[in-house]
């Protein structure tokens, strides 16, 4: 889109945009930025082939904050108008300046170039066909209906099936007080497919999910066909698993969505809020060597179509790719522009924010281990008595302590360097950096999960995860 369609969209220009940053900080402010969303939202839902509920809405509105040292004052506006953006910038101004100034240290943006406006380069991670917007949603009940078709096909044991398509369109404008404007169309699409089983008197219940930022074009009878088999695939272990005996021992992450202990028990712990503030476990440590050398953590906005993936954050800072644990070291927090002002450094483009009516705060995007050399089966092998998890579900955190306590919705028993018995209802009972630090084995078989991960620190977020196999040498596992 061009730079003139967003003007159209969001109906301001740059004087208005000008005048809004002008009234924001002409009682004293440090900075101030605007950002301006308008997001089309649909949701289709299909219960046992039938449609069984629809819904379509827009959000549309400008948020506006001002920070004088370290305060933040933030307000929004549904309206784009010239007078309403004008009476919440004098609020978010009032907010962040109602207490005075005593003498606190002015807000600086590193390298900022106040001159004149300066337009962000052109970025491109989610190209798109079709947008959502543009696209007649009754045209994908067919596929809809074929993966019901299909997973009733696949297994006998199925009694009941729901199908959820939803998709956003957004299109995201902003513009601050060192005169940087940036555009962004994001789309948004996730398809979740869950199905219920019954076989001698038990049931249990399977959920496969895909999302992506892409376009409508993505729907696909292939797609169809990988969520009707991945969530027929695992069943059969659903029924058998048991619960084994609990007690200390080593826990093997398979590859893909265990990443999620990975965003949870230590990703959280490097945004730089938690550490500015004293209240993560790794604040204050930034060059120390946390884990073992060879193990490297990302965070990462770059990935194309990528869930997580961002052209730019929601501060105007360009996605990039952040290593948090490079060989074993402690090389940097994730960042947003206040965060950043204060350690020194540059932004890391994790400024994120749930829709104008918030605040933007540190935030992961696509967070993983990067490989290592080993072979999963080998890591496998290596173990005589433990605990092989697919994926972890309703987990628990302590940023400041780093404890944690994970559900493992799906996994194995380990015995003499062999899969087994498929287990249930236990827990993964540790502590994040312990954890970190007693990694022994690091495959060589990354997978980003391309599930429907959502972050809820304050706000709701997008976010995807990833890891290789991963060998724990020792965990606390919650069984008989």
């Amino acid at each position: 889109m061009r730079e003139e369609d967003f003007f159209r969209i969001f109906k301001t220009d740059i004087h208005a945009m000008e005048h809004a940053v002008a009234t924001a900080m002409s009682e004293g402010g440090d900075w101030c930025d605007l950002y301006f969303e308008y997001s089309v939202y649909n949701d289709l839902m299909l219960r046992d082939g039938e449609v069984n509920s629809g819904g379509y809405h827009e959000d549309f509105g400008v948020g506006i904050r001002v920070l004088d040292g370290e305060k933040t004052g933030y307000a929004y506006s549904e309206s784009t108008g010239k007078a309403e953006m004008e009476a919440a910038a004098k609020a978010a101004a009032a907010i962040a300046l109602r207490s005075g100034r005593h003498d606190v240290p002015p807000f600086r943006v590193p390298g900022a170039d106040t001159s004149c406006t300066s337009h962000a380069p052109h970025r491109d991670l989610y190209p798109v066909g079709r947008t959502w917007d543009m696209t007649d949603h009754s045209g994908f009940l067919p596929i809809l209906q074929k993966i019901d078709a299909s997973v009733r096909q696949k297994d006998s044991r199925v009694v009941k099936v729901m199908i959820r398509l939803s998709d956003c369109q957004s299109y995201i404008m902003m513009f601050n007080s060192t005169g940087e404007l940036a555009f962004d169309s994001r789309p948004l699409c996730s398809l979740t497919v869950t199905a219920i089983f019954s076989q001698g008197g038990r049931t249990e219940n399977s959920t496969a999910s895909w999302s992506m930022r892409c376009g409508a074009e993505m729907i696909s009878d292939e797609l169809a066909e990988q969520l009707a088999a991945e969530v027929t695939d695992s069943i059969d272990a659903r029924f058998d698993a048991r619960r084994p005996k609990g007690g200390e021992m080593p826990v093997v992450m398979a590859a893909g969505a265990s990443g999620i202990l990975l965003h949870e028990a230590m990703g959280h712990a490097f945004e730089a809020d938690f550490n500015r503030k004293g209240q993560s476990v790794f604040s204050g440590r930034i060059g120390e060597k946390i884990c073992s050398s060879g193990i490297s953590i990302v965070d990462d906005g770059t990935i194309a179509g990528n869930r997580g993936a961002c052209n730019y954050d929601d501060e105007g800072i360009a996605g990039q790719k952040t290593y948090m644990v490079r060989d074993g070291v402690l090389s940097s927090y994730l960042h947003d522009r206040i965060s950043a002002a204060s350690y020194g450094v540059s932004p890391t483009g994790n400024g994120r924010r749930e829709s104008f009516r918030f605040n933007p705060i540190p935030r992961m995007r696509a967070t993983y281990m990067e490989n290592g050399d080993a072979h999963p089966e080998d890591i496998i092998a290596s173990v005589r008595k433990g605990i092989y998890v697919d994926e972890f579900s309703n987990g628990q955190v302590k940023i400041g302590e780093g404890d944690f306590t994970f559900y493992v919705k799906s996994g194995f028993m380990i015995e003499n360097g062999r899969l087994t018995a498929p287990v249930k209802d236990i827990n993964v009972i540790g502590n994040g950096p312990e954890a970190l630090g007693r990694i022994t084995a690091v495959g060589n078989d990354l997978k980003i999960d391309n599930g429907t991960w959502t972050c809820g620190k304050e706000q709701n977020v997008p976010v995807s995860i990833g890891i290789p196999t991963v060998l724990v040498s020792s965990l606390v596992v919650g069984g008989e």
